[in-house]
């Protein structure tokens, strides 16, 4: 019994002496962070017509006092002037443009419309001597003495007059430029293509907002 007790004892020792140690485990690999890169900012969208371009760079573009005698700024636009009633184009009158104006353009949206902004009238190579426009301008691309008309979301020419979904009032704006140059697009143009054309030769803007709900 001794002599097991020990061969026990000195195969203790040898274990103990020559360290059957575990062999040590790998060192996970330090994973460092990928850079980033100074001086990027996340990406903002800009439209391109959300600030109008002056004509000139560093000149302010001159305000326009825009008006109609049918209804006051943000004032309810009268039925007749709606697609519940004969959606004629209502009168509009301005201040004269600043010089070197060589035409106008005006566009009329809705920016609360269910699906985005609503275009409802497109109007362009207005000559700069006019300054006001007259009751009912007729549907056709080209008025003579007026300008030339582009298309509207209806998919027609010309006017097309509030007809919003029953709920609140609905804004309408009436934007008149004042522009250094004159168009080169053919009548039926849409609003897109007339405000890329126009941006950086605006010298003047005129605004007026009309309501109307159903």
């Amino acid at each position: 019994m001794k002599q097991a007790g020990a061969w026990g004892l000195i195969g203790l020792l040898l274990i103990l002496g020559f360290g059957c140690r575990p062999s040590p485990l790998p060192a996970s690999p330090t994973i460092l962070p990928s850079p980033t890169p100074a001086g990027q900012p996340s990406p903002v969208p800009v439209s391109p017509t959300a600030v109008p371009a002056p004509a000139t760079p560093g000149e302010e573009i001159r305000e326009l006092r825009l008006r109609s005698p049918a209804f006051a700024d943000r004032d309810l636009i009268p039925v007749a002037y709606t697609c519940t009633g004969a959606d004629r184009s209502p009168p509009l009158r301005w201040d004269a443009p600043p010089p070197g104006t060589r035409s106008l353009a005006l566009i009329m949206d809705d920016p609360d419309a269910p699906g985005g902004r609503f275009i409802h009238w497109v109007l362009y190579q207005i000559p700069p001597d006019r300054t006001e426009l007259p009751e009912g301008v007729p549907a056709e691309p080209a008025v003579e003495g007026i300008g030339f008309q582009g298309r509207n979301d209806f998919g027609r020419i010309g006017y097309g007059g509030p007809c919003p979904p029953p709920g609140p009032a609905h804004r309408y704006r009436f934007t008149l430029y004042a522009l250094d140059i004159s168009p080169d697009l053919p009548p039926g143009a849409g609003a897109a293509a007339v405000e890329q054309a126009i941006q950086g030769h605006i010298r003047g803007i005129g605004r007026l907002i009309g309501r109307y709900g159903r």
